[in-house]
């Protein structure tokens, strides 16, 4: 591998980080992240990085600020000491829910994001599986975006068979859930919502009846919209229901919901590290992003492409 190649991380995932620069065969870079007694970020890179292509592994998921901010100090820290390339590894990528002006007087706080990360002097972007694709074109730098079945697909295979249905819990995870059906040759099914008798009611559009229920989406935060889905599917005649959404974000509540529900088995990513309730919770498995990371981060500083390994 080489000295020219090395790996930070903030206090937002450090057991990710480690496990990434194992797989690279390497060890964690030296950075003091601390706080001064008013709250405020200190960071210190305690090392020489001059020359050097290094990349911070840092997801901006709660506290969002206070990673954020970090991340941010990192790359500006690292650009002062002359690092050669800066890389933004940002296996979940907060704010990026909020990705278009869907309604009068609201920021697109995604871009908001980039801008900061731009200004900071990222050089590369790399992600797993970003809310919205649109996302990149936010960055004028290029912008690596994980598919997130590439993570778990030997995952999902064995929970699927062949009468399984993949199904999109609602109209924006269509693109993402087609791509994995077509990935595993299995039918599609699409949950949305439309007025019935005056109030809106979930309706699938697909054949589940009879069939075991594929759900897959990019994040799961409160538990509602992939319980809900759940609900959808076993009053439509499904058989069973599994999901797999990649960033188990998990708010206060999440857990219960999802165990208070007829979902089986809820898979997840370790982009986020989980609220310890999840972590013993039966019914939550977690699948690492650490090994296909550490792979793209190699190709990228090989300068080898980055698309043939999600083929």
């Amino acid at each position: 591998m080489g000295n020219r190649l090395k790996v930070f991380a903030g206090s937002s995932n450090p057991k990710l980080a480690e496990s990434v620069c194992r797989h690279l065969g390497m060890s964690l870079g030296k950075a003091l992240v601390t706080r001064f007694s008013d709250g405020e970020i200190r960071v210190e890179i305690g090392e020489n990085v001059r020359g050097v292509d290094a990349y911070v592994v840092q997801s901006t998921c709660r506290p969002v600020h206070d990673h954020l901010m970090e991340l941010l100090l990192m790359v500006d820290a690292l650009k002062r000491a002359s690092a050669e390339r800066i890389n933004a590894v940002i296996p979940y990528y907060g704010y990026g829910r909020r990705d278009q002006k869907d309604k009068p007087r609201v920021p697109i706080t995604a871009k908001v994001v980039a801008n900061l990360l731009s200004a900071a002097g990222v050089d590369r972007v790399v992600s797993c599986s970003l809310h919205a694709g649109q996302i990149q074109g936010f960055f004028r730098l290029p912008v690596d975006d994980i598919p997130g079945h590439c993570f778990g697909m030997d995952e999902i295979q064995k929970e699927v068979s062949q009468d399984s249905v993949v199904v999109a819990p609602d109209a924006a995870g269509v693109a993402r859930a087609r791509v994995l059906a077509e990935k595993l040759r299995l039918p599609l099914a699409i949950i949305h919502r439309e007025q019935v008798t005056g109030q809106k009611e979930a309706v699938v559009v697909g054949d589940v009846r009879g069939r075991s229920v594929f759900i897959y989406d990019d994040m799961v935060d409160t538990g509602t919209k992939v319980c809900a889905a759940v609900r959808a599917v076993m009053a439509f005649g499904a058989r069973e229901a599994s999901a797999f959404c990649v960033h188990g974000v998990l708010s206060s509540g999440a857990v219960e919901r999802i165990e208070a529900s007829e979902l089986r088995r809820l898979m997840v990513t370790d982009t986020i590290p989980l609220p310890s309730r999840a972590a013993v919770s039966p019914k939550i498995t977690t699948v690492s992003v650490a090994p296909l990371l550490a792979r793209v981060m190699d190709h990228i500083h090989r300068g080898e492409s980055v698309s043939r390994l999600f083929a």
